[in-house]
């Protein structure tokens, strides 16, 4: 199939993309690398009049290192974010989740914003997001704001952007102290949306116990979500009293909205997820403890 017919529209500016978004209404869409965007239309999943192309905003690509976070232009590929230095020392867990995403031809013309702004439940950058309480800047033609990632995913698909608004950029923290980070998903074939996935980063004290803990979970809610609960049980416990195993099945107890399809049942893609909790856990305390 084709898409059905559209206008198309390249702003240079993002002041300008958010005038567009405002001026047509419901009826436009973002259109960056258009990865998720595209094969929808092809199959007309999706249909739209307009089109805003930000392949021409240049303003919304880089990657800025500061003392206390990484700011990423919305408009950075995917390649681009997993070959930055400045990422793999100061935001090791986005580095690793990066290869991770589809296959090099999406990495090379996929986007952050666009990932984040797509929210799929299954992807990558979403999660690390969430797991290191990112921030997100979005633009309308009210000017500019902050979501923390905690308030930004709000349901299959969805976000808190309004109608008009655009997602800049995206700042995570540095790492800092004795940290560990892990990612680890499972897929049918590499490159295939993830079924369960688990992200960790964890962060010891000088008597190696958990100073701070985050672990997110993708593929297995309609959003990602962070096992909060699990979280707050393992703060202030020795690293090496915690077992892995258990880990993974108190961070997977309370999900309540894993969906059962032809890919396995809702029990099974618990089971995943715990898995993959138990198996990023031991890495991410690995790397904290030798740090």
């Amino acid at each position: 199939m084709k898409p059905a017919a559209f206008d198309y529209h390249a702003p240079t500016s993002a002041e300008e993309a958010v005038t567009l978004l405002a001026d047509l209404g419901d009826e436009a869409k973002i259109i960056a690398g258009g990865q998720s965007l595209v094969p929808m239309l092809a199959l007309r999943l999706a249909v739209f009049d307009h089109l805003v192309d930000l392949r021409r905003v240049d303003d919304l690509r880089g990657i800025e290192a500061g003392a206390s976070g990484v700011r990423i232009g919305a408009g950075t590929i995917h390649a681009a974010v997993g070959a930055s230095d400045e990422v793999r020392r100061a935001v090791p867990l986005l580095h690793r989740a990066t290869p991770l995403i589809g296959h090099f031809q999406i990495r090379n013309r996929g986007t952050i914003g666009g990932s984040i702004a797509h929210a799929d439940a299954a992807a990558e950058y979403p999660v690390v997001a969430l797991t290191l309480d990112a921030e997100i800047e979005a633009l309308s033609p009210r000017g500019r704001r902050t979501v923390a990632a905690a308030d930004f995913f709000t349901g299959m698909w969805t976000t808190a952007l309004e109608p008009d608004e655009l997602v800049t950029a995206i700042t995570f923290p540095v790492r800092s102290g004795r940290s560990g980070y892990a990612i680890e998903e499972f897929t049918r074939r590499s490159g295939d949306f993830a079924m369960a996935g688990a992200a960790i980063a964890v962060r010891l004290d000088g008597d190696s116990r958990i100073d701070r803990c985050a672990i997110g979970l993708f593929g297995l809610a309609p959003t990602p979500v962070r096992a909060r609960e699990a979280e707050a049980d393992l703060l202030g416990r020795p690293a090496d009293a915690v077992a892995a195993e258990d880990v993974g099945a108190a961070a997977t107890a309370n999900l309540t909205a894993i969906s059962s399809d032809v890919h396995g049942s809702a029990e099974y893609r618990r089971r995943l997820g715990a898995a993959m909790v138990a198996r990023a856990w031991r890495r991410a305390i690995e790397e904290a403890s030798n740090d």
